[in-house]
């Protein structure tokens, strides 16, 4: 892929950047924002498809406005020989909407949505026999999932 990045030129990443802010712009829009043609930047979108750099186009949902006002990360330490048992445990909980295997003391670092702070026990309960976790609520998100930097420019 660090090959990839190198060959995203003006146009690819003017693409990227109209997807990120709304990936159901139609294609003639797009190509319009873009400054191509309807079928060139249908060529476009395919070959950035094609080579791995578009994986899905996808929705952002107000957590809120679907019934989970709260956020929490969560910090999961497994027990010795637990790894593979919370790893599983953790992929079958549904209010764990990401999480990350990570370095450090904790294995997993975890985003968790819940309806209510009652709530919140009985999901951590799912692991509580086989890791230790810590857990720190969401107060605000300053910085929501963007586009990493797309040139090489400093």
């Amino acid at each position: 892929m660090a090959n990839d990045v190198q060959s995203l030129d003006e146009i690819d990443q003017a693409i990227l950047e109209a997807l990120a802010g709304n990936a159901r712009v139609s294609l003639k829009e797009l190509a319009q924002q873009v400054g191509l043609s309807s079928p060139s930047a249908a060529e476009r979108l395919r070959r950035l498809e094609e080579r791995g750099v578009i994986k899905a186009f996808t929705i952002d949902l107000d957590l809120a406005a679907v019934g989970y006002p709260l956020q929490a990360i969560v910090r999961v330490r497994p027990l010795p020989g637990q790894l593979h048992i919370v790893e599983r445990i953790i992929e079958e909980i549904p209010e764990i909407i990401e999480c990350d295997k990570v370095t450090g003391d904790d294995c997993f670092i975890a985003r968790l949505v819940i309806r209510s702070m009652a709530d919140l026990d009985g999901i951590l309960d799912r692991v509580a026999e086989r890791a230790e976790t810590n857990t720190a609520m969401i107060k605000a998100s300053p910085v929501k999932r963007r586009l990493p930097p797309l040139s090489r420019r400093k």
